[in-house]
């Protein structure tokens, strides 16, 4: 008989008949013989349901593994090896007349997915048998084998069986099945790669990894956070407590104390830094946050935490005792600070998807601003796989339009997709999509055999203008599509309704075959965002209508936005904040962080409205004085805000 390699530690045990059957197919050895059926004691494993025979467990000692299934290949041919695995289901079975009864007997009598440990001797296959699967050029003559422990006969589900499995919530009730299916097990061994990978990166860099704690104070970030009580109060019953408005001791009582779960390891990260110990930080942490879920964010998830003292701030050259920021023309896009955490991060993405997926990327990856990718794409994280991109087309409405519009600081935007557009233009037309999108308040106007047909949106975009002007001023013909809605001046939130509307339209050719998403990995930076926010539904909870950080409140703005923000133009100050997108996902994100005292003091106080009180204490330092003349305070939170 032949074990043949399919996944590590997957046995798939085929038993035929060779042109001349040797002594080993007729006989099988003393361990097989131990693994016949035998009655059970009482601390013997379960009996195996429904089966004709009764098998317990292997207790006996018995050879160590030499090797896995996926190990082999043609040359360990000739060598004797042990392998150890759950047996798969048999596809093929053809028994030899001259073969051993017994041991052919039991063979066929093992449920799938039973442990078992054969013994044998590797063999090359034939040219015209060789199969491109790691194992696939090599069989394993079994001499002998043993069953370690048997699997239910009637299990839940099959793992091999890929055809027909069950929905994923039956699959989660039976999880240590589910596991065994090469693409979990697969996604395990390609975390684990992809960690080991980040760690030997980083460390050529000179960072060092440091555990932060997770049972932390609340900080005013934005999201919300897990609560933790402890047994430990935070106040004796005897003790006495200054009242905050009399000055007079009061008598303590007793309160539950209550940890909360980090967001990200923010506080500690920020103290290790200002602290000098170490000057490049990293940890692979865990990060909990108490929100709906969604497709791309658990309440639980795994991120990769860095942070590096002594970045740029802004793209600087120097002219002799003078610092000038270079302007747009003269960088590759990138005009805000934290250059040097840009290139570190794309040296680990290129490393992972060189070595783990066999893909080359680009040296630099593209580098797009906020406002620029809202005014393109309609989104903060824009998937530019496909084009289909927004235009300002405010200038072309009639005069009563603008004047409106002008009021309300709004602009009006389209998104049109031509008659020839083969990818979408099927799509663009699907009822249940224009439907949609007139819920959303997205005008529509069509153009059909010379006339014109215009939906009203909801919200009342151009409910007085004439559909034929509209058509005219965007030159619509024949069969094309035009969406428009409204939005404000300064983009603000994540997407707009074109934005969404785009990815719809998308994903509609998607489904009806017209359009496929190209297979390489599209990577962006989006920078400068708006540093503060009230679009942001998340952290109203906190804000209350004031303003709220875009990204945390310890971003920097950019230089040129600082006299704004001291004058009250909050709306237009951007920060020095990064996100790292790949095909329409955020995958990470940063920011240079404040580090003038005073100017942190501001944004808690007059922007972000919070009351610091005494529990927030700011430590200050100055850096060395070398050639660039530099010198910082850095901020940091030692308490709990209220």
């Amino acid at each position: 008989m032949l074990l043949r390699a399919r996944v590590p530690s997957r046995l798939l045990l085929t038993v035929f008949a060779p042109v001349r059957p040797s002594s080993s197919f007729r006989k099988y050895s003393e361990s097989a013989a131990q693994a016949s059926p035998r009655p059970l004691p009482n601390h013997a494993s379960q009996t195996v349901a429904s089966a004709p025979n009764t098998y317990r467990g292997h207790c006996a000692p018995f050879p160590a593994r030499t090797h896995t299934c996926a190990q082999l290949s043609a040359q360990n041919a000739g060598s004797r090896v042990v392998l150890t695995g759950w047996l798969l289901p048999p596809r093929k079975l053809v028994v030899q007349s001259d073969a051993d009864s017994d041991m052919l007997a039991l063979m066929r009598d093992i449920p799938a997915e039973s442990t078992v440990l054969v013994q044998g001797i590797v063999h090359e296959r034939p040219t015209s048998q060789k199969r491109l699967h790691p194992g696939g050029d090599i069989e394993v003559a079994v001499t002998s084998f043993t069953l370690l422990n048997p699997a239910e006969r009637n299990l839940p589900f099959s793992p091999s069986d890929t055809r027909n499995l069950p929905a994923e919530d039956y699959r989660l009730r039976y999880r240590y099945l589910d596991l065994r299916r090469p693409t979990l097990s697969s996604n395990l061994q390609k975390r684990s790669q992809v960690a080991h990978l980040i760690r030997t990166t980083l460390h050529d860099h000179s960072f060092v990894e440091v555990e932060t704690p997770i049972l932390l104070k609340s900080t005013p970030e934005g999201a919300r956070e897990f609560l933790v009580p402890s047994r430990v109060t935070a106040s004796a019953p005897s003790s006495a407590v200054p009242n905050s408005n009399t000055g007079s001791p009061t008598v303590g009582t007793i309160e539950p104390l209550f940890y909360a779960l980090p967001q990200s390891p923010q506080q500690p990260k920020q103290l290790l830094i200002a602290s000098g110990a170490v000057d490049r930080y990293y940890q692979i942490a865990r990060c909990f946050r108490d929100e709906d879920g969604r497709k791309d964010r658990q309440p639980e998830f795994t991120q990769i935490d860095l942070e590096m003292a002594w970045v740029s701030w802004g793209k600087a050259t120097v002219d002799g005792d003078r610092h000038q920021l270079s302007t747009p023309g003269q960088s590759d896009g990138w005009r805000i600070g934290g250059r040097e955490v840009r290139e570190i991060i794309e040296d680990v993405i290129r490393k992972i998807w060189q070595r783990v997926e066999g893909v080359e990327l680009p040296m630099t990856f593209k580098v797009i601003t906020y406002k620029e990718a809202m005014g393109r794409f309609g989104s903060d994280k824009p998937d530019v796989r496909f084009e289909l991109e927004l235009q300002d087309v405010t200038a072309r409405l009639p005069a009563s339009d603008q004047a409106l519009l002008s009021e309300n600081d709004e602009i009006v935007e389209s998104l049109i997709v031509p008659a020839s557009d083969s990818q979408f233009s099927r799509a663009a037309t699907q009822k249940a999509l224009l439907k949609a999108a007139g819920s959303d308040s997205v005008h529509t106007i069509r153009r059909i055999k010379g006339q014109t047909i215009a939906t009203r949106s909801t919200d009342g975009l151009l409910a007085n203008t004439d559909p034929e002007a509209i058509r005219s001023a965007l030159n619509l013909q024949d069969g094309d599509v035009a969406f428009l809605a409204r939005r404000t001046r300064i983009p603000e939130g994540g997407a707009t309704r074109l934005g969404r509307l785009r990815l719809a339209i998308a994903n509609e050719g998607r489904t009806l075959g017209d359009f496929t998403f190209p297979s390489e990995p599209q990577f962006l930076w989006v920078t400068e965002f708006p540093l503060f926010t009230r679009a942001d539904a998340d952290k109203d909870f906190l804000a209350h209508g004031r303003w709220s950080s875009s990204h945390h409140p310890f971003t920097a703005p950019m230089w040129e936005d600082i006299e704004k923000m001291y004058n009250g133009q909050i709306a237009e100050v951007r920060g020095q904040h990064y996100d790292l997108v790949l095909n329409g996902t955020e995958i990470g994100g940063g920011s240079v962080r404040v580090h003038d005292a005073a100017m942190q003091d501001y944004i808690f106080a007059k922007v972000l409205q919070v009351s610091t009180g005494k529990t927030h204490l700011f430590l200050s330092f100055s850096l060395s004085r070398n050639a660039d003349e530099f010198s910082m305070t850095l901020p940091v939170t030692l308490a709990l805000y209220h």
